[in-house]
């Protein structure tokens, strides 16, 4: 019961990796406050409406009086260059990394001493597919955020980043190339995150600051040529796409 009695905040805790992650604390005695778009049990709203951050925010200091633990991980849209308007582009910057500024500086007067701030970023944030401008984009920025507030908030609060690689949010079992692609063999699950988080947020991390982590089991340094991995040149139809 590493957490017992810790009040843990958690965007786009609904569902996916942010609920794996409230299960997870909540099963370690921690007390959890959640927002997120889907209908949930504590706040539903968008981390994208300041107005709506602001009355989040309130709600959580007013049932708690302070916040040990904040994971920023609500997601944002992934579009590309192609149909991306300005105004879902913006958006995706005001979910991805807007709004963890801002619920971070919002908290600032009642979190505690030695908590913790977990950004949820990507390995997008270094790589991409085509046509993934908005989600990246946000990514990179939460990143460099990261170390930011890392440096702004220290000694009191500690600031630290998780990068998901290919995580099957959904219960999904891949095997062959899929799997392949991993140099451990298999897709990640939510839990990966999940032992991360929980890590990052107590004492043993208490060294620990401005780092921004990859937990992708080795996709993204492992070397891919044509026809190793699963990895086959999709041949001459002029579109260029690989399989």
């Amino acid at each position: 019961m590493r957490f017992q009695d810790k009040v843990v905040v958690i965007t786009g805790g609904a569902s996916g990796i942010g609920k794996t992650i409230r299960d997870r604390f909540e099963a370690e005695g921690a007390k959890t406050a959640i927002i997120d778009i889907r209908p949930n049990d504590y706040f539903q709203g968008s981390v994208s409406d300041q107005r709506l951050l602001e009355q989040f925010a309130a709600k959580v200091i007013r049932d708690f009086g302070k916040v040990d633990i904040l994971v920023n991980n609500a997601k944002p849209v992934m579009q590309g260059i192609d149909e991306c308007s300005y105004e879902a582009f913006s958006h995706a910057l005001a979910v991805g990394v807007s709004g963890p500024f801002y619920l971070t500086r919002l908290f600032m007067p009642v979190f505690s001493d030695q908590a913790s701030v977990i950004n949820i970023t990507s390995t997008r944030q270094d790589q991409s597919m085509p046509q993934t401008e908005s989600y990246a984009a946000a990514k990179g920025a939460l990143a460099a955020l990261t170390h930011a507030m890392a440096i702004s908030l220290a000694p009191k609060v500690r600031v630290n980043a998780i990068a998901p690689g290919w995580i099957s949010a959904d219960g999904t079992v891949y095997a062959g190339a899929d799997a392949a692609q991993q140099p451990l063999g298999r897709v990640g699950t939510p839990d990966d995150i999940a032992d991360l988080a929980l890590f990052l947020a107590s004492p043993q991390a208490g060294f620990i600051t401005g780092q921004n982590i990859a937990v992708d089991g080795g996709m993204s340094r492992l070397m891919i040529y044509h026809n190793e991995h699963g990895w086959t040149y999709q041949a001459p139809d002029g579109s260029g796409k690989k399989q």
